[in-house]
């Protein structure tokens, strides 16, 4: 059985935050920053927790 990654959790999670800011009653300015935070953590954590 292979080990938990949970670098890789918490990148499935930030895409899931990302999308829901888009769906944010808020601003489009807003969201597309709260969009783009998400994405770059998720980003950062693949390539940094070698999430695959």
């Amino acid at each position: 059985m292979p080990a938990l990654n949970p670098s890789k959790f918490r990148a499935a999670a930030h895409r899931a935050m990302a999308l829901a800011a888009l769906h944010a009653n808020s601003s489009l300015a807003t969201r597309l920053a709260r969009y783009n935070d998400h994405m770059a953590k998720a980003r950062a954590l693949e390539t940094a927790g070698g999430a695959q």
